[in-house]
């Protein structure tokens, strides 16, 4: 070990043997909460949760004097499942570290590490679906789509798109507005969906915030106005992302209701047990969740040019 087997990172060095120190446990600063940005959060006391979409009404017609209206009927769409995944990851201070008094130092350095990887996987999983919403290798909408398609089906015909492939412009994310305008319910009828967030990978957020929040039009020598921020478009603003892999790729939240949701069966729980073999100490933290999209109008995404 070279330097004289002296192991130093900022922190007390703790002896393990003569001559020997160490630092136990190397933390990073985390990144804030993001999957809240992402989903809209349930709680759920179900093995399993089931949205059914059903079908509106279309337009009424014209009643002959003394005649009866016309009754219309609402129709089941597709039907989205959640059904939770138990997650976890645990941690062990041996019997040994209790006795040789090594208890407080290496079991509050593996917590803090345990909750880490817990909060760390949790961001992971509810980027996946966003990652995968133009290849549909891990999740397909309820209709069969991708989560972002140019050809997302009505129940009672035709299709629609909330899919571009389109860089981070202000004229793309105008695109995009006017995409969310366009959208009709399943019978046809206009729909007021409108744009609440834009999210982006972190490498983007610069942009992203100047093309929402200039005075003017971004990049431009014209004097004309930012029409986005003149209309109040995204009025929640950028959201970013560190878990997306494609930098190029971006999202818009709509205010269409069960879009992209999650559901906690569980919530994760810290608990702890002693091994009655080895008399070791076990910890860890498991937790129960489902990630997922009922109505893809409540979502716009580009995956870039």
């Amino acid at each position: 070990m070279p330097g004289g087997g002296v192991i130093t990172t900022g922190a007390a060095p703790r002896t393990l043997w003569p001559g020997v120190h160490a630092i136990w446990g190397q933390r990073y600063d985390e990144h804030p909460k993001e999957y809240t940005d992402l989903y809209a959060e349930n709680e759920s006391d179900q093995a399993y949760e089931v949205d059914v979409q059903i079908t509106d009404f279309g337009l009424g017609s014209a009643k002959s004097e003394g005649g009866p209206m016309s009754y219309a009927y609402s129709g089941q769409g597709p039907v989205s499942y959640y059904v939770h995944i138990t997650y976890g990851i645990g941690y062990i201070v041996t019997m040994e570290e209790q006795q040789d008094n090594l208890y407080e130092v290496v079991s509050r350095d593996r917590a803090w590490g345990n909750a880490f990887s817990t909060n760390t996987t949790i961001e992971t999983l509810a980027a996946l679906i966003y990652n995968d919403a133009f290849t549909g290798q891990f999740y397909l909408n309820a209709n069969g789509q991708t989560l972002c398609s140019t050809s997302q089906p009505n129940t009672t015909g035709g299709s629609y798109s909330n899919s571009m492939a389109l860089d981070l412009m202000e004229a793309s994310i105008e695109d995009g507005c006017t995409l969310a305008e366009g959208f009709l319910s399943d019978s046809g009828n206009p729909i007021k969906a409108i744009p609440q967030t834009l999210h982006v990978h972190y490498s983007q957020q610069w942009e992203a915030a100047r093309i929402l929040k200039s005075a003017l039009q971004n990049d431009t020598a014209n004097n004309a106005i930012n029409a986005l921020l003149l209309l109040g478009n995204l009025p929640q603003g950028v959201k970013v992302s560190h878990y997306f892999s494609n930098q190029n790729a971006w999202f818009m939240r709509t205010n269409v209701p069960k879009g992209m949701q999650m559901f906690w069966r569980m919530r994760p729980d810290f608990d702890m047990d002693s091994d009655f073999n080895t008399k070791n100490l076990l910890q860890g933290t498991i937790w129960r969740v489902a990630f997922g999209n009922s109505d893809p109008r409540g979502i716009i995404g580009s995956n870039g040019p």
